[in-house]
C-alpha cells in the first residue's frame, strides 16, 4: 500500500493551486490522496478534482464521498467567482503521475512528459519508465540519443507534467490491478464482519 500523505512533486499553480490546498485535508481525512485539480472552460467553467485511494483505485461511490465532503469547503471558501461544474474522477488509465510511488507502479509502461526546465536543451521526453532511482526517474528513451545510452535519468523534482501513454499492455495491467484491488478490499470487508 502506498503512503496517503506521500508528496506530489506535480503540483498546480495560481488558482488550481489555492484550491487544492482548501480541499486536500478534506480528502485526505476520507483516506484518499489528491491527484489533480485543474480548470477548464469546456461545457462552461469546469472544476475537476481528480483523487484516488492509496492503492491507485477509485470508484464512483469513492467519488460521490469525496464530492460530499468538499462541496461545503468550496461553498464557504468560494476560490471561484463564477457558476462552475465540480467534477470528481478517478485518474483514469492513462493517468496524470504526480508521485513517485505513481511511476514505481507503472514501471514498463510508456510516459510522456514535460519538464519544468529545460535539461540540456530539451523539456519533452516519451519512453519506457525503467524505474524510480532516489530523486530521479530512469526513463528509456523512444528516440535514443546518438551516443547509444538510452536510458536517462529525470529529476522527479523538476517534472511539469507527466501521463501514462495507452496501450493494450496499459489497459490489461490496469484492469488486473483494479481486479486485486476489489479482491483485497473484499477479503478486509469479510474479515471486519
Amino acid at each position: 500500500m502506498q503512503d496517503l500523505h506521500e508528496p506530489r512533486f506535480v503540483r498546480e499553480n495560481g488558482l488550481e493551486a489555492r484550491i487544492s490546498a482548501m480541499v486536500e485535508p478534506a480528502i485526505l481525512d476520507l483516506g484518499f490522496r489528491l491527484v489533480r485539480v485543474k480548470l477548464s472552460g469546456l461545457n462552461g467553467l469546469t472544476l475537476q478534482i481528480m483523487a484516488e485511494r492509496p492503492d491507485g483505485t477509485m470508484s464512483v461511490e469513492d467519488c460521490e464521498k469525496v464530492s460530499r465532503a468538499i462541496a461545503p469547503v468550496l461553498d464557504v471558501e468560494d476560490p471561484i467567482n463564477q457558476e462552475y461544474n465540480l467534477e470528481i474522477s478517478s485518474p483514469g488509465v492513462d493517468r496524470p503521475l504526480v508521485r513517485a510511488s505513481d511511476f514505481a507502479r507503472w514501471v514498463g509502461h510508456l510516459v510522456k512528459l514535460e519538464l519544468a526546465e529545460p535539461l540540456d536543451g530539451r523539456r519533452r521526453f516519451r519512453g519506457e519508465i525503467r524505474g524510480v532511482d532516489g530523486g530521479d526517474l530512469i526513463l528509456r528513451l523512444e528516440d535514443l540519443p546518438d551516443d547509444g545510452v538510452p536510458d536517462i535519468p529525470l529529476p522527479l523534482a523538476n517534472m511539469g507534467e507527466a501521463r501514462l501513454v495507452m496501450t493494450d499492455a496499459l489497459v490489461e495491467a490496469a484492469l488486473k490491478a483494479e481486479k486485486a484491488a476489489r479482491r483485497k478490499a473484499a477479503k478486509a470487508a469479510a474479515k471486519s464482519d
